[in-house]
């Protein structure tokens, strides 16, 4: 293993920290890691999954509604609605409100958000329930203030034998430290605006540099969006275009090449 990649994993293993009351646990996503319009929201229907599966629902905008066979729900970028149900986990990230809610519903046990607000990075590496969540911090634009560091988290969702990837409201390509840290994702769930996140070409190097097996489009504002992120991409990932908001993925089913599919959300 280069020297870069060897630090940045050290420097990973390190944060084992914890948060709330859940145990901590070591990471194996990071122990075999390479390196380098109108939101319409989904309605919500229980999953039945077995132990090796999880069912991913594309809620809308960057809010996705993660359920594991142990029945726990999780909501990605929470801003208020999960599809109508009360999870039992929410991330936030702090770019705009429509990534977190200052008021999450006190019924949620475990609100995790992605940064500080005295500035340091916000650390999770906990195990809630069949689930381990960690997160990478990245830095945001900040307006008049520039750049904020550690503003943004990407969150890792350890489940089923896989690693599930939620790049947040990321606004810069990623160093090999944040590569070494993130570790292997089976499936990323990637922000396509290309302008309030960042140019496509930036975010399809950030596809690369993590290949990723399944990818999966949101925060993308409607058609003309996504479909211009699509035709930078085709050729480079198979793409399909489902017809529902729900996807049952387990290590099994990853596809053996690189797949982009675009579950219905706007």
């Amino acid at each position: 293993m280069p020297m870069r990649f060897l630090a940045a994993f050290c420097l990973a293993m390190a944060l084992l920290s914890t948060s709330g009351n859940a145990q901590a646990l070591s990471s194996d996503c990071i122990a075999v890691a390479q390196g380098p319009a109108r939101v319409q929201y989904a309605k919500m229907v229980a999953a039945a999954l077995t132990e090796n599966q999880v069912q991913l629902t594309f809620i809308g905008h960057s809010t996705f509604l993660i359920e594991s066979s142990g029945g726990l729900r999780i909501a990605t970028d929470f801003s208020g609605n999960a599809g109508g149900v009360v999870p039992d986990v929410v991330t936030m990230n702090r770019a705009h409100r429509s990534h977190y809610t200052p008021a999450p519903d006190p019924a949620i046990k475990n609100v995790l958000r992605g940064w500080n607000d005295d500035g340091t990075p916000a650390e999770h590496n906990v195990t809630i329930g069949d689930v381990h969540i960690r997160n990478v911090t990245t830095d945001i634009r900040g307006g008049m203030l520039g750049r904020v560091p550690d503003g943004n988290s990407i969150f890792v969702f350890e489940v089923a034998g896989l690693c599930i990837g939620h790049l947040g409201h990321l606004h810069h390509e990623l160093t090999p430290g944040h590569i070494g840290q993130i570790g292997r994702l089976d499936v990323v769930l990637v922000p396509v605006d290309g302008g309030y996140t960042m140019p496509v070409v930036n975010m399809i190097q950030v596809l690369k540099d993590l290949k990723t097996r399944l990818v999966i489009p949101m925060h993308y504002f409607g058609p003309t969006t996504l479909s211009r992120f699509i035709g930078n991409v085709r050729g480079s990932l198979e793409i399909e275009m489902a017809s529902s908001p729900v996807v049952i993925v387990s290590r099994e089913t990853l596809p053996e090449e690189p797949k982009l599919i675009v579950l219905p959300g706007y």
